[in-house]
């Protein structure tokens, strides 16, 4: 019976699809499993069981499979990666292959004369397949196994920039560095960081903030300056200088996304270090609801952000989400009828209907002297990247004064803290009350994955006092899959600290009283703490008791 009328009889496609498949099949000159994969009739595992059926092959599943190092150095590097094969395993001396073609089973003749073995063929998912061979062989494993074969790139570190040129423009490195860059877009990353050893080159990928190394094989040290040179080509920086930092940046385009990636290079002792921060449009321009914060704290946040006049901070450390919801804010109440201005170093991502203009110290166009030039543009709502120093936190408290809602951010630990940092900073008391609203500080921290989330009891002894756990009262965690790479989290939420001006909080900085005295009165007012935030997040299964711990201080 034809593979095509199984899956009819089966009632896993109609006879109109059937119709229009084949017509695909003729039209494109594909087979008919890929033209039904293609229109979306079938999902490939359905095919495949269909196709095992048929030829009498097991299907297997890859997913958590564990392969031994024997069986994996059984099949040539370039014949897994040409033909998309992969050893899964060795039974009473057969060697099991597994493929997602189940109509290129001539190969596995080829295979029995290679490697003299008897070989069962099986079949597997192409993602599965393909998720296995990255985590077994490496990323771009093929790529650097052909510059291997043909020597096509010098392996030494060149002298000269036109040697360096000539090595960053082989199509090989050029392939090599995209696969590394889709990789990392693929699994999320925020950011990869290439650091070269004295017999390594590492490579690493920031995902939920966590630093994974990237499966990659140990030859890719051979080419490190093709790689750092290609990078530097990417993002126009100076091949040839390599005794002082450089920053660029590169626009990628991967699968209809537009990616943003912000490159610093660092001299080094063994070469030079390259971090990538890898900024998607798609994934990061969030509404406030999406950030993680609860009912009334979006409530009030939201009623802040609609006020006339003000300045407005968001602090925390460096990735904590500060930028990434100040853009959500500006995102929530810009329209037709209200002027926003920014002032950012650099801008990050281009917001439909806000007038962003970007810092350049290079030229004279500092955060301060942006602040004064865009006040005579007119804007209802000003943002400013980052308050870092007199001159600009005096222009924002000057805007604020004058009737504009000003947005910006803050390096500080708490809520309580940001009204003294800016009198720290030379701004006067007096300057400060009359001017800021409110201040909120913020920690990211790793949502538990959906597809792996289970309930189970908190053991006391990792209970934390300021807890307030009930004896009984169970948690959740991620127990590790395949959709979040073993680690039981997928993603990010925010833990918040929303701080208001009131007038008792006012009179304490008009007498520069210390933060935990400001601290002392807005807990009086109802301020709920990070850690508090968190705990109420622990208590919803949306992250874990150590996350909150590590985020947070006590």
């Amino acid at each position: 019976m034809r593979i095509a009328d199984l899956l009819v009889r089966k009632a896993l496609i109609t006879q109109d699809q059937l119709d229009e498949a084949l017509r695909l099949q003729r039209e494109q000159g594909l087979r008919f499993d890929e033209a039904l994969l293609r229109l979306g009739f079938v999902r490939e595992r359905q095919l495949l069981d269909i196709l095992g059926e048929h030829l009498n092959l097991k299907v297997v599943d890859l997913a958590g499979l564990a392969i031994e190092h024997d069986v994996l150095r059984a099949l040539p590097h370039k014949l897994v990666y040409r033909k998309r094969l992969l050893p899964v395993g060795r039974h009473n001396g057969t060697l099991e292959v597994a493929t997602a073609d189940a109509f290129d089973l001539s190969v596995f003749d080829d295979l029995r004369l290679l490697t003299g073995e008897a070989i069962r063929p099986v079949l597997a998912p192409r993602d599965e397949i393909e998720k296995l061979i990255k985590a077994y062989y490496g990323v771009g494993g093929d790529t650097i196994n052909e510059m291997v074969g043909a020597d096509t790139v010098e392996v030494t570190d060149a002298g000269g920039s036109e040697d360096l040129l000539e090595m960053a423009q082989e199509a090989s490195v050029i392939k090599l560095v995209n696969e590394i860059i889709v990789e990392a877009v693929n699994e999320r990353a925020s950011d990869i960081h290439v650091e070269p050893y004295e017999t390594r080159l590492s490579i690493r990928y920031r995902i939920d903030g966590v630093l994974h190394e990237a499966s990659l094989p140990a030859q890719i040290h051979r080419f490190q300056a093709a790689i750092i040179s290609r990078i530097k080509i990417l993002a126009n920086l100076n091949i040839a200088e390599r005794r002082i930092p450089q920053d660029g940046r590169i626009e990628f385009n991967v699968g209809g996304r537009q990616i943003d990636v912000r490159v610093s290079v660092i001299p080094m002792l063994f070469g030079e270090g390259v971090v990538m921060r890898l900024l998607d449009k798609a994934n990061v321009l969030f509404t406030l609801p999406q950030l993680g914060m609860d009912e009334d704290s979006f409530g009030r946040f939201d009623g802040l952000i609609q006020r006339p006049h003000g300045i407005i901070l968001v602090t925390g450390p460096t990735g904590s989400g500060k930028t990434t919801t100040l853009y959500a804010a500006l995102n929530a109440i810009v329209s037709s009828e209200i002027k926003v201005l920014t002032v950012e170093d650099p801008v990050e991502y281009y917001l439909e209907g806000v007038n962003q203009i970007p810092v350049d110290a290079r030229v004279g166009m500092t955060f301060e002297r942006g602040l004064r030039s865009i006040l005579r543009h007119d804007p209802d709502v000003v943002m400013i990247g980052e308050i870092r120093d007199l001159e600009t936190a005096h222009a924002a408290t000057q805007a604020a004064l004058t009737g504009h809602l000003v947005l910006s951010t803050l390096h500080t630990n708490d809520a309580a803290s940001a009204p003294m940092r800016l009198i720290d900073m030379g701004v006067e008391p007096y300057l400060v009350s009359s001017t800021l609203i409110a201040s909120m500080a913020q920690r990211l921290v790793r949502r538990i994955c959906g597809a792996c989330k289970q309930a189970g009891d908190l053991p006391a002894a990792d209970v934390p006092p300021d807890f307030g756990w009930q004896p009984g009262e169970q948690v959740h965690r991620g127990a590790g899959c395949e959709a979040c790479r073993k680690t039981g989290f997928r993603g990010r939420t925010g833990l918040y600290e929303l701080m208001l001006i009131d007038d008792a909080i006012r009179e304490r900085v008009m007498h520069r009283a210390p933060a935990n005295e400001v601290l002392q009165v807005a807990r009086r007012a109802g301020l709920r703490l990070l850690r508090e935030d968190g705990w109420l997040k622990v208590r919803g299964g949306i992250t874990t008791v150590e996350e909150v711990i590590t985020c947070t201080a006590v």
